[in-house]
């Protein structure tokens, strides 16, 4: 029994010694654990064969040679990072490693070339990891062949890498694939770069610079993914294919995604976590459907019938493969979230962020009589104040202050006009179907013009009224002063401040002071920042000001007029009597949004859906009666505008007699 213990003893002793003499030099070694921890070595040195992980940090290596770790038959971790020398991974750098489950690469700044063969049998695999390299061209994986369960592959900040090409994860592995892609310097995704792939999460995250993703790029994976992340990109469009089998949606914070695919691309989307309210409008309509007959689970099956397959004999001179595919998409005209709504087994899908107060799931025009009012309002206001202009503009007498400013007014309510036709026209396209273009529109020139008009017009009104009413009460209080007479120049200075005024308050919004984004209907409702809340109360304030002015000028006509000791002519007092019925009339249209527009900035009375009546039936009504109550209907314009048909050669009799 003595002799074995000392031969126990001398053995041990014997590993022990071993043990330090393949410690290599600039290593700490782990025994424990068999972990060997290396730094700044210029070359790999010789491990001991049982070692089980390997850590290279601070290295100077100018490559991985071939079979670098062909020796080591327990190796199952290996680590290298910050080395700023390595430039390439040689042919069969990482090979016919049985055993090893985690590879990790990481802050290589010089690592430019990895050999095609450089990770090949590699049966074993669970993670590869390349993080921040130098790579500009997509690693090829395809003779790795792990056999694991679960794989993930995480290519993270390389900011050079710019292109996933075709088959990129063909052969990776037989099972599940996680890909993490997040950060990298990526551009596109061609077609079929994740063909042949059992996908289960894909995070495409922080690669700012991608913009395409192709519509094929999904077209040819075996299962998945489950997961998609495509948050913080510019990628403006989706891949119609490919996304049946998505579960989690992730598009946070990427503004150029302003149109989902169609939403039958989505048949078994569970949450939805993306930029615009809008685009939840869509998807919580999605019905996700699960039976024993799921006849459309593939939007795309039809395409694939045999009877759209040719024989090689029939059609010799378009190949053996040749498949006859429609060019019409299938998706259009036809909504598959009302398919086999008698066997549906509904589910609501998840989505945020949600709709707000100020983006509702609903259309421009939310309701039947405001979509038929919008019309008719916008088109009278266009064609009654275009007449006005037109007759005062080619009328042969001569310009006074009066004619002159009410060029302007009907100028003002023509603007008005404009905007209310462009919100109509774009409730009529997208009828039924705004989420889909909610962003695009709101977001775009179209609905910044809109915006623009709706205040410069509204503004412009305001003040081209309020210049009116100032005009008269001056003209009845200085009768009798004909050295205070008002002259022409006098009102086309004051109509060009007016300009420049409301064509400042029209154009903030455009430079970030509050927006026109906010709201379908494009007027500034975003009340967010400081500077917004300011130009809001600053809009609504002149406005209320506006409105003050005109009570004051017209109570004191009202007493001038009816004083018997006051000079005023008749024609004076009827005329204020006129232009009195005008502005209060504008006035009562405004009141009601100034009022709505203050309190909205603590707590809103109402909501948009509502706000959008006073937008069709208070908001723009004067732009419709004005040109009745101050020209139309009035003797002067009516021989104004036979006048004008009479060159024409048409009521010239009419003329005469008038």
């Amino acid at each position: 029994m003595l002799y074995l213990a000392r031969i126990i003893v001398f053995v041990t002793m014997v590993n022990a010694a071993l043990h330090l003499e393949y410690c290599p030099l600039h290593c700490e070694c782990d025994w424990t654990i068999w972990r060997v921890s290396c730094f700044e070595l210029e070359l790999l040195p010789v491990f001991h064969p049982c070692t089980t992980e390997v850590w290279l940090e601070g290295t100077r290596l100018s490559s991985i040679p071939p079979e670098a770790f062909s020796k080591l038959v327990n190796i199952s971790h290996i680590y290298i990072s910050e080395d700023t020398t390595l430039r390439g991974l040689d042919r069969h750098s990482f090979y016919n490693h049985p055993r090893t489950s985690h590879i990790e690469l990481r802050s290589l700044k010089k690592l430019a070339y990895i050999h095609p063969e450089a990770f090949k049998d590699l049966p074993h695999l669970q993670y590869l990891g390349i993080l921040n390299t130098g790579l500009s061209s997509f690693p090829v994986l395809k003779y790795i062949l792990s056999v694991q369960a679960e794989f993930l592959l995480e290519i993270v900040d390389n900011t050079l890498l710019e292109v996933i090409p075709a088959n990129a994860f063909n052969g990776l592995s037989e099972n599940d694939l996680t890909i993490v892609l997040n950060g990298n310097g990526l551009k596109r995704i061609q077609p079929f770069a994740f063909n042949e792939s059992r996908l289960e999460e894909v995070y495409l995250n922080r690669n700012v610079d991608l913009e395409i993703v192709d519509t094929l790029a999904f077209s040819g994976v075996i299962h998945g993914p489950t997961l998609l992340d495509l948050s913080e990109t510019r990628v403006s469009t989706l891949p119609s294919m490919g996304l049946g089998a998505v579960e989690k949606f992730q598009a946070k914070n990427t503004w150029g995604l302003k149109k989902l695919p169609p939403l039958a691309a989505f048949l078994h989307l569970q949450r939805a976590e993306l930029t615009f309210p809008s685009h939840c409008c869509g998807l919580t309509k999605l019905k996700r459907w699960r039976g024993s007959h799921q006849t459309f689970a593939n939007p795309y099956h039809h395409y694939l019938n045999t009877d759209h397959f040719r024989l090689p004999e029939l059609w010799p001179n378009e190949g053996p493969f040749y498949v006859d595919l429609p060019t019409e998409q299938p998706e259009e005209g036809f909504d598959y979230a009302l398919c086999n709504d008698l066997h549906a087994h509904e589910k609501v899908v998840t989505c945020v962020p949600e709709p707000d107060a100020f983006n509702p799931c609903e259309d421009v025009m939310s309701q039947g009589f405001l979509r038929v009012s919008v019309w008719a309002v916008s088109l009278l206001a266009i064609l009654a104040n275009l007449l006005v202009m037109l007759v005062l503009l080619t009328s042969h007498r001569r310009l006074s202050i009066t004619r002159f400013l009410i060029c302007h007014l009907a100028f003002a309510d023509f603007c008005m006009g404009v905007y209310l036709l462009l919100i109509a026209s774009v409730d009529l396209y997208t009828r039924s179907q705004y989420y889909q273009h909610a962003i695009a529109w709101q977001t775009g020139a179209g609905c910044k013009l809109a915006g623009t008009l709706s205040i410069f017009s509204c503004e412009l009104s305001v003040y081209t009224l309020t210049t009116i009413t100032l005009q008269r009460w001056h003209t009845i209080y200085f009768a009798m002063s004909p050295e205070r007479k008002l002259r022409l120049r006098h009102a086309m200075a004051a109509m060009l401040c007016g300009w420049l005024l409301c064509l400042m308050l029209a154009l903030l919004p455009l430079v970030g002071v509050s927006s026109y984004q906010r709201v379908s209907i494009c007027l500034p409702m975003d009340v967010e920042t400081a500077a917004a809340q300011v130009y809001v109360v600053l809009v609504l304030t002149f406005n209320i000001l506006a409105f003050g002015v005109v009570c004051a000028c017209y109570l004191h006509i009202y007493c001038m007029v009816h004083n018997p000791r006051h000079q005023s002519s008749r024609h004076d007092a009827s005329m204020a009597q006129r232009m009195a019925v005008l502005i209060f009339s504008n006035f009562l249209c405004v009141a009601p949004i100034s009022f709505y527009g203050l309190s909205a900035l603590h707590r809103p009375l109402i909501t948009i859906s509502d706000s959008k009546v006073l937008l069709v039936l208070f908001f723009p009504l004067n732009s419709c009666t004005q040109p009745f109550l101050y020209a139309l209907l009035t003797r002067a314009f009516q021989w104004d505008a036979l006048a004008m048909l009479s060159r024409i050669g048409l009521g010239r009799q009419q003329a005469q007699l008038c």
